[in-house]
């Protein structure tokens, strides 16, 4: 039988209607940290995907990155979020919450009482924070003390049962873009000399304890994980990426996820994070499903899909753009064109106003 978008596939206890997956998407527009009735109706639009995974969301005020990003560590929170699952399970869909924490990427006037941004190493990223006061130069992170690793596993399991409890149906632990998680994986900014630093066992050592915390929490076949292992978006680097990510990949498949999402972001500025290498390697390792992301049309997916290369397609812009990309695909209908100038922050302009096929 030859796959496409539209074949079926379970997984876990979820039977999907079609392989068109809603990537994560940060747009700037909660009230504070509190998504609200705007985010509800976004999400719902979208139901339609084989399910939609939520914009990062931070698993503490610590995790905070970037102003009007959501957050899962408080009851108003979960409150919140419960509106936008009930949206989004009423008009049918599924959707998993990504949990994030940024590390380095943050700036001491987001933090609480102004600290400094953790890190594995004290390490400086190349760049600017986005704050609420406009861009300012990323600030020399604090390296993450020992004993201070428990409370964050701790944080992601509490993120988790509250994700379950604001009606979710999975987690996605990010792993990717240069963020905490991503941070300990690679060489270029884990420069520890304890259990958590120096060979590629002891630098993924934190993702596979919060995956053991996550998976804990709520049974494996409700978690993800997702990795970048070329992009590199906030000054990531590793020295060799194929073989990090390799065992890395290697030692997922004893947790029986629901998925693993790889995003190909960064393949096209061949060593820009480190020697370059075919992705598709590890869909060859990982005994799960496998999820990819990077820019893909229709007929590229449908590509990848038939030749096996990966069982579900993630979709950022065109989701943005397109609220019925699923029925859109399903009849080949023209694409609305995302306007880049309202991705971040501002209100319904370019967010819940783009049209569906049957108004147009």
């Amino acid at each position: 039988m030859t796959v496409d978008l539209f074949t079926p596939l379970q997984m876990g206890p979820l039977l999907l209607p079609n392989r068109i997956v809603m990537a994560p998407l940060t747009r700037n527009r909660c009230i504070d940290t509190i998504p609200g009735p705007l985010q509800a109706e976004y999400y719902r639009q979208r139901a339609s995907a084989a399910f939609i995974i939520s914009e990062a969301t931070q698993i503490s005020p610590q995790g905070i990155g970037y102003p009007n990003t959501p957050g899962i560590y408080s009851p108003e929170q979960v409150a919140a979020w419960r509106q936008v699952t009930d949206a989004v399970h009423a008009a049918g869909g599924r959707m998993f919450l990504q949990l994030w924490h940024v590390g380095r990427i943050s700036h001491p006037s987001l933090q609480p009482d102004g600290a400094l941004p953790v890190a594995p190493s004290a390490i400086k990223p190349a760049g600017e924070a986005v704050t609420y006061e406009g861009l300012k130069t990323f600030v020399t992170p604090r390296a993450l003390k020992l004993d201070e690793i428990p409370g964050l596993i701790d944080a992601y399991l509490q993120a988790t049962l509250n994700a379950r409890e604001a009606g979710f149906d999975g987690v996605e632990v990010h792993a990717a873009n240069g963020y905490l998680l991503d941070q300990f994986l690679r060489d270029g900014t884990n420069r520890r000399t304890d259990q958590y630093g120096g060979s590629i066992e002891n630098r993924a050592r934190l993702l596979l304890e919060v995956l053991q915390a996550v998976t804990g929490a709520w049974q494996a076949e409700r978690v993800g994980v997702r990795l970048s292992p070329l992009n590199p978006f906030n000054d990531i680097r590793d020295s060799n990426p194929e073989a990090t990510f390799s065992y890395v990949v290697r030692a997922l498949n004893r947790f029986g996820l629901a998925y693993l999402h790889v995003t190909e972001w960064g393949a096209d500025k061949p060593g820009a994070a480190g020697p370059p290498f075919d992705l598709f390697r590890l869909r060859e390792i990982y005994e799960g499903i496998y999820m990819t992301n990077g820019g893909y049309d229709k007929a590229r997916a449908n590509a990848v899909l038939a030749a096996g290369k990966t069982d579900l397609v993630a979709f950022g812009k065109l989701f943005l753009a397109n609220p019925d990309l699923v029925e859109r695909f399903a009849k080949d209908a023209p694409l609305n064109e995302p306007d880049e100038s309202t991705f971040y922050g501002g209100n319904s302009h370019g967010y819940t106003d783009y049209p569906f096929l049957e108004e147009q």
